[in-house]
């Protein structure tokens, strides 16, 4: 019966032709909406991640309380035995010391009098000897000019702030800012390189060193503000996060130390708990907007069409068939539709959809005052949900839009019928 209905579907493009057409632009625009959000949102996550909160944090519990302070008083110590443990608690996860420092970068002239000065949001990290930082942050495209530090006392600063201070590569600067112990602390840098991330707020002025650097500038020997977990897989699972975090903090539950470590999902921090959420419920929204919106569209496409074929119902129905067949044959035609116009659709989609992750669109001009560490590139995300998501309101929605229509069969007289294929 499919083949006889297909068949009729394919000759008779006046039932099949404008069905099919909103099938496929619907699935396109939700392949396309579903990819598009998922690759803005997953990269403005996993920026926040790379740069700030890793996809879990360790801590001590005062420092967790006034995080954005960056209280490095109230660093971690002993940073290499909790990392060493660490690694064998949670071997699938890759994780990072990180120190974060507010200051006051200070350009001498040739007398050694302040030439120019610059407020710096300051990050140790390891950069030498290792490249995984480097390949983490993606450093390696956003260097600008120079290059990464090979010898101690180097460091690298946003492009932004370099041409604002008028700095040349090779000059030296003077790091004014809080120690460990409170103290007010001066350490100088030489600039081996500078960098433009795209994103404003790391743009406006950031200064990377290597964390032994660091920890010689702020007198933090063996500590570290925070270390950082990433998991290998890449992409941000909350779920595995939240549980990673439980079973940590689990062991530190009855400890009196003041200091003790504590992890925190990337979900409990920097606000990023809606921006997760968002995302986990983004692939919903998206299929409710359009299998509501393509089921009136195709109910009111089915309704026209059976206004011209009543006349084929009488006929059907003079010959012996039943309404409940004549409407699930209408049902089954649909069925057809949404399967051929979602199969067009899902291709199409997924073709713009590699374009736009390919190319991307610069955003850059609207970012301009944002806060949110996420790209100025646009770009799409194939996931596996691309493949299918597309299939739920195209075919959904031709078989309720169908329904819908089909109902008039049944409200319809039979005779009525037969006077209509009569005329």
């Amino acid at each position: 019966m499919m083949k006889f209905l297909f068949k009729g579907l394919m000759r008779d493009k006046s039932r099949s032709l404008i069905p099919i057409i909103v099938v496929a632009m619907g699935v396109i625009m939700t392949v396309f909406l579903q990819s598009l959000l998922s690759g803005v949102i997953g990269d403005g996550i996993e920026s926040t991640a790379n740069f700030t909160t890793g996809h879990v944090k360790v801590m001590t519990r005062p420092y967790s309380e006034n995080m954005s302070q960056l209280p490095n008083d109230l660093a971690l110590v002993g940073v290499d035995t909790l990392k060493e443990s660490l690694q064998k608690e949670f071997p699938g996860i890759t994780w990072a010391e990180r120190i974060q420092f507010g200051g006051l970068l200070d350009a001498p002239d040739s007398t050694g009098h302040t030439r120019s000065q610059g407020n710096v949001s300051g990050m140790g990290i390891r950069l030498m000897n290792s490249t995984e930082e480097i390949t983490r942050m993606n450093l390696g495209p956003t260097l600008v000019s120079g290059s990464f530090p090979t010898k101690k006392g180097e460091m690298l600063l946003s492009d932004d702030l370099f041409h604002k201070m008028k700095l040349k590569l090779g000059d030296k600067v003077t790091l004014i800012s809080s120690g460990m112990y409170g103290d007010m602390v001066l350490y100088n840098f030489t600039v081996s390189g500078t960098l433009h991330f795209g994103i404003t707020p790391l743009d406006r002025g950031t200064m990377i060193a290597d964390i032994e650097d660091v920890r010689s500038a702020l007198n933090m020997e063996n500590a570290a503000g925070e270390i950082l977990g990433f998991f290998t897989d890449e992409r941000y699972d909350n779920k595995l996060a939240k549980q990673t975090a439980s079973e940590f903090n689990a062991q530190y539950t009855n400890s009196n130390d003041k200091f003790a470590p504590m992890m925190l999902p990337l979900s409990e921090m920097n606000d990023m708990g809606f921006m997760v959420a968002y995302s986990e419920n983004i692939q919903s929204i998206i299929v409710l907007i359009f299998l509501i919106a393509m089921s009136i569209v195709l109910w009111n496409a089915g309704l026209l069409g059976g206004l011209r074929r009543y006349g084929e119902f009488g006929l059907r129905l003079a010959i012996g068939e039943s309404k409940h067949e004549v409407y699930r044959s209408i049902v089954a035609e649909s069925l057809l539709v949404g399967i051929v116009g979602s199969v067009i659709g899902v291709l199409f989609g997924l073709l713009i959809s590699w374009y736009m992750g390919k190319v991307g669109m610069n955003i850059g001009d609207m970012m301009k005052d944002s806060s949110f560490l996420m790209s100025t590139v646009m770009r799409a995300h194939i996931s596996p949900t691309t493949y299918y998501i597309g299939f739920v309101p195209g075919i959904f929605s031709t078989l309720i839009g169908a329904m819908l229509a089909g109902i008039g069969i049944y409200k319809r007289q039979t005779a009525n019928l037969f006077k209509e294929l009569e005329g």
